[in-house]
């Protein structure tokens, strides 16, 4: 990609912040979101067939830590680690925060991220193929499925996130929410 479209990195003074903080908050909220979603989405991951089994090792490259994922359509399990002890993987999609969202978000091509190197593919490609079919179909919104964590208590708190998304999306250059166009 050339620099005109590079896709945006978290500054390194972010990175320094967040490198010691402790994970078990992060971990927590990823576990019950991963939880929330499997409920609500069932279908993402009764997809993957054996291939949930697998262990994904997400790496956003710009970020301090790793998040090691076991789609498993029973028991979806999701894990924050240091870089250093991220141990064994399957499979292990890397690239930076603003790709890794941006795919979930449906704002950029799995493919043209994989061919313009903004994200590397390492080990089970065949895994790599169904989790990101399995996303591209369940057209997911983070923001929503955080919401929806909250249940009947959410409807107020999806207000509030939607109005800071976009100036959030735009001092970040993350997308943040699926209809986000910022």
């Amino acid at each position: 990609m050339n620099d005109e479209h590079a896709l945006p990195a978290l500054p390194g003074a972010v990175r320094l912040i967040l490198s010691p903080l402790p994970l078990a908050p992060l971990e927590f909220a990823l576990q019950r979101l991963v939880e929330s979603v499997g409920r609500r989405k069932p279908d993402l991951f009764a997809r993957l067939g054996t291939q949930g089994d697998k262990v994904f090792l997400i790496d956003p490259t710009d970020f301090p830590f790793v998040f090691r994922m076991i789609p498993s359509r029973d028991r979806p399990r999701i894990k924050a680690l240091r870089r250093e002890n991220s141990g064994v993987w399957d499979a292990r999609i890397a690239g930076t925060l603003s790709a890794l969202l941006g795919m979930i978000h449906g704002e950029a091509d799995g493919d043209a991220l994989f061919f313009s190197r903004d994200i590397i593919i390492e080990g089970d490609t065949e895994a790599v193929l169904a989790l990101r079919n399995a996303l591209d179909d369940a057209e997911l919104d983070l923001v929503a499925e955080m919401v929806a964590m909250f249940g009947a208590k959410g409807e107020g708190i999806e207000r509030i996130a939607r109005s800071l998304v976009p100036a959030a999306s735009h001092l970040t250059g993350l997308t943040l929410t699926r209809w986000d166009r910022s």
